[in-house]
Order: C-alpha cells, then structure tokens, then sequence
C-alpha cells in the first residue's frame, strides 16, 4: 500500500507541477527569460491563519546577479514568486497540510512574526551579511524549532553561508548528508541525494549539508544547505519546457521531505 500511495504521490507530482507551471507561463508569458517585474511591496503578506504558508527570508544588501540578472532586485527574491507558487501547489496537492496556495510571506531574520512559521527559505545566502540583532532572533528561532533552507548558491557563497551561521550559532558545525538521514525519507524516499538533482547552470556537483541541535546527527535538524544548487529554479519553471520534467519532479521530492521533516521532528 505504501509503494502505491508513493507510486500515486509521484504522479500527482507531475500533473500538478505542468499544470502550475503552465499556469504560470500563460499568465506571464513563460519562456526563461521573461519573467514578471519584481515587486514585493505589490504582492505583501499573507496574514497569518494557522495554514502553512511558505516563509522567504529577507536581508539587507546583496543586490545584483541572481534574480538581478533578469531584473535588478534583490538576491534572496530569487525564484520569487513563482517558486513558491509552484511548490505550495505541489505540496497541498501531495499532503493533508492544510497549506495556503494564494499567497507567501516575505520577513526579516528579526522580525517576530518569524516565530508562527516553522520553515523559512533563503534564496542567494553568498550575498547574506547578517546583523547582530538578525542573529539572535535566528538563532533564538532556530532553537526552539524553526528549520531553514539555504537554497541558490554555488562554491563562493557556501563560505560566505558558513560564515554568517557561525555568527548565528557559534558552535554549530555543518556536516555533510549522504541520504541515510531522516530528512530524506520523511514522505518521498531519497537514497542518493547528490545523484538527483543537478546544478541547472554549472558543473559543480552538489551536495547536501545539515545543522544539528548539539551537532548530534541523532538530534533534529536545524537547518539544511543546498550547496552547488538551485532546487527553487526548477520549481519556478516547472511546466515550462526549460527542464525535463523529471528534474522539476526531483527538485519538488527534496523539498517536500524538507517541510515534512520540519513539522514532525
């Protein structure tokens, strides 16, 4: 019974992701290099319900490249907003979460309505310079039981990531993930984690890392770490014809594991 709720789970994934990603083409005219003008004023805040709704986390600085390469905005606004529209889709579609698909939330590192959400994103990390206040909120959140995603970076940023999070947590270490972890079998099964998903734009090969409470691997994960990759790019044009839907299909698995995890651990 498992093997076929995962087999339907699969499927359901690959309807939903060209259906959303169509969607989304239709409405903005699709193709890669035509995307909506950025304006995070103009699209606000959903207000909070008890739903899940998907946290994008907001810094200060790092302007240029990412999703300034198609737009001048901001680094953490890359993918924004489409791969979350997508993914909020994906995973309503897939889980009994009760998950708001008409709407995101974009915040501060120290803003305390962080505190209702238990998952936050964060897109461009290698532009991240975070301020004291910024860290003992994050820290204070990551603590009692919020899990962040570092996604959207490559080899430079990964220093300037573990940089930030030692200012964060000081004594936090991150440790490489094989897939034997929790985190990667708590819905869709995922032996091979760095075999999956490749990077969309470079030959750096990916690989995945976590922080622990106590930097114990029998503890919960805190936070998980992207490197060499882009989960949220495959997310965004999913549908669209600018990946083969399998990828999109991967990239969804890792996130979808990601949200499950943190609300049962």
């Amino acid at each position: 019974m498992r093997r076929l709720l995962r087999s339907r789970a699969a499927l359901a994934t690959l309807v939903v992701c060209l259906a959303a990603g169509t969607a989304f083409a239709q409405r903005f005219g699709g193709g890669r290099n035509r995307r909506p003008a950025l304006d995070v004023q103009v699209q606000g805040n959903t207000p909070y319900d008890g739903r899940f709704v998907f946290v994008r986390l907001r810094y200060s600085g790092g302007f240029g490249g990412g999703f300034g390469r198609r737009g001048g905005g901001p680094l953490w606004a890359h993918d924004y907003p489409a791969g979350e529209v997508h993914f909020t889709k994906i995973l309503e579609e897939l889980s009994l979460l009760r998950v708001r698909t008409d709407g995101s939330n974009i915040l501060s590192l120290d803003d305390p309505e962080l505190f209702n959400y238990p998952v936050a994103y964060m897109a461009e990390p290698g532009g991240w310079q975070v301020s004291p206040v910024e860290a003992e909120s994050f820290r204070k959140y990551l603590l009692k039981g919020g899990f962040a995603i570092f996604d959207d970076f490559r080899g430079y940023d990964w220093d300037n990531l573990q940089y930030q999070m030692r200012v964060v947590l000081p004594e936090a270490q991150w440790i490489e993930l094989t897939g034997t972890e929790p985190v990667f079998h708590s819905f869709f099964e995922i032996s091979n984690p760095q075999d999956l998903v490749p990077p969309y734009n470079q030959e750096l090969a990916p690989s995945y890392w976590g922080i622990y409470e106590d930097n114990d691997p029998k503890k919960r994960l805190m936070a998980v770490a992207n490197v060499n990759n882009d989960l949220s790019e495959y997310w965004e044009f999913s549908g669209t014809g600018v990946f083969f839907v399998d990828l999109s299909n991967e990239a969804y698995k890792f996130g979808v594991n990601y949200v499950m995890y943190a609300l049962t651990h």
